[in-house]
């Protein structure tokens, strides 16, 4: 029981370590390439990749200095459109993580998904990395337009989609999302380009 476990997480962990580089191990992009690679396949300027990349980071490090482990936030950014999802203990609480993330510079909205619930599992975290493993595995497969154009986040079960999008492919997108097993629900967060 007790290996049974432990390969577990090793597996967890590995899956963990793989999911954002599903790109990189398909084109062959060593590690030190490979944000230079993504960011030639973005729609997003290399400054804006950037950009919402220190959005991320410092939103976050605002959150866990504020609040601590009093709460499970998870900060998306894209195109310096903030996506908030996780838990929160109280409706105060999850506001004020709201007007943390209002707060950072060159954050132009912030999409509150943040849910008032005891912190999830690491058995349910687990089970979103390997949804948004197979929902990019799905994006992949379909060949119906480039996969890193959209960003796909999980949480308990729910699907949120962000990207710069034509509307063709965010239509086929949130398809190929809810048709995927163990997917409860899709959010479209996009910005479309038609």
């Amino acid at each position: 029981m007790q290996n049974t476990f432990i390969k577990l997480i090793l597996g967890i962990q590995i899956l963990f370590l793989l999911t954002g580089c599903v790109p990189m191990v398909l084109t062959g992009v060593g590690v030190g390439a490979g944000t230079g690679a993504l960011m030639v396949e973005d729609r997003r300027s290399s400054g804006m990749y950037i950009e919402d990349e220190r959005i991320e980071l410092k939103t976050s490090r605002r959150i866990g200095e504020r609040l601590g482990d009093k709460v499970h936030v998870n900060v998306t950014s894209f195109n310096r459109n903030v996506l908030l999802t996780g838990e929160t203990p109280d409706e105060s609480t999850r506001k004020e993580v709201e007007k943390l993330a209002m707060s950072v510079e060159n954050v132009l909205n912030v999409s509150n998904e943040i849910i008032v619930a005891p912190k999830s599992s690491l058995a349910s975290r687990s089970n979103d990395t390997l949804i948004t493993s197979k929902v990019k595995a799905r994006f992949i497969n379909n060949r119906v337009f480039q996969v890193n154009h959209i960003k796909v986040v999980t949480e308990n079960g729910v699907v949120y989609l962000l990207g710069l999008v034509k509307r063709n492919e965010g239509e086929k997108a949130t398809h190929i999302a809810s048709t995927t097993e163990s997917v409860t629900k899709v959010v479209k967060v996009f910005e479309y380009l038609d």
